[in-house]
């Protein structure tokens, strides 16, 4: 019985991960599909296209997915969707931004409204919490793509405004409107990126303790587990100690 439990625990944890991972790329597919939609359906003329289409294939996603999603937005038949951002705070007064993509803007607001609620915490007015956040360009490097001097050599030759180097790697940050020329830049100095996006970079942070980062977790993956949403981004920290514990 035991090995057939640990099997068991196996399968489950592989179907959860094969669960995120298909979540993940239906996600990545309908930003392709709208940034498509939107601009030119050529990455190469599409600066929001490229980026998305750059994300896709960092998480792997399959040629023939990134292919269909890009075919959809010049489909007749291919979903209307609209972008949506919800404003709302978490446990603790936590500020939280939520990106959604939908084609049906009630069923969405009462879905998110509903998590929020379950949560402990409540649903705002647009604007009600983004003010504490910067919009801004987001590529993080490895560690081994070089020392912290030579990441802010090529930030400032790229035209970025900020680095942040750590053990873990670097993060540089520009304007929103300049993300695509910046990590065309930096790809040409530092080699690919691991990840390229815009993000809302919250200008300050709360701290939390257990109780409320159990709480504010459980809303994040609520929220990101609905098909809908597309980013969550709140303005918290976690100690290594209440991590841990985590």
């Amino acid at each position: 019985m035991a090995g057939h439990s640990k099997w068991a625990n196996i399968q489950h944890r592989k179907g959860r991960q094969d669960a995120v991972r298909s979540k993940m790329f239906s996600k990545l597919a309908k930003e392709i599909t709208v940034a498509a939609k939107m601009g030119d359906p050529d990455p190469d003329k599409n600066p929001r296209l490229r980026l998305a289409v750059k994300e896709a294939k960092k998480v792997s996603v399959p040629k023939d997915v990134i292919e269909r999603a890009i075919k959809k937005s010049v489909a007749d038949d291919g979903a209307n969707y609209d972008e949506i951002r919800y404003e709302g705070y978490g446990p603790a007064g936590v500020a939280v931004i939520v990106e959604a993509m939908t084609d049906n803007r009630n069923r969405t607001a009462s879905v998110v409204r509903s998590i929020f609620t379950k949560s402990g915490g409540n649903l705002a007015e647009t604007g009600a919490v983004s003010f504490m956040f910067d919009r801004v360009g987001e590529v993080v490097y490895p560690v081994d793509a070089g020392d912290a001097d030579a990441l802010m050599d090529a930030a400032i030759e790229a035209g970025a405004d900020d680095v942040e180097s750590s053990e873990d790697g670097h993060i540089i940050y520009c304007e929103a409107g300049s993300l695509n020329e910046v990590s065309n830049a930096l790809e040409a100095a530092l080699g690919e990126s691991e990840s390229t996006k815009l993000i809302w970079k919250p200008q300050t942070t709360t701290e939390l303790d257990l109780v409320a980062a159990e709480k504010l977790m459980r809303l994040i993956e609520t929220l990101e587990d609905d098909d809908d949403v597309q980013t969550v981004t709140a303005n918290f920290e976690i100690s290594d100690e209440v991590m841990a514990q985590l």
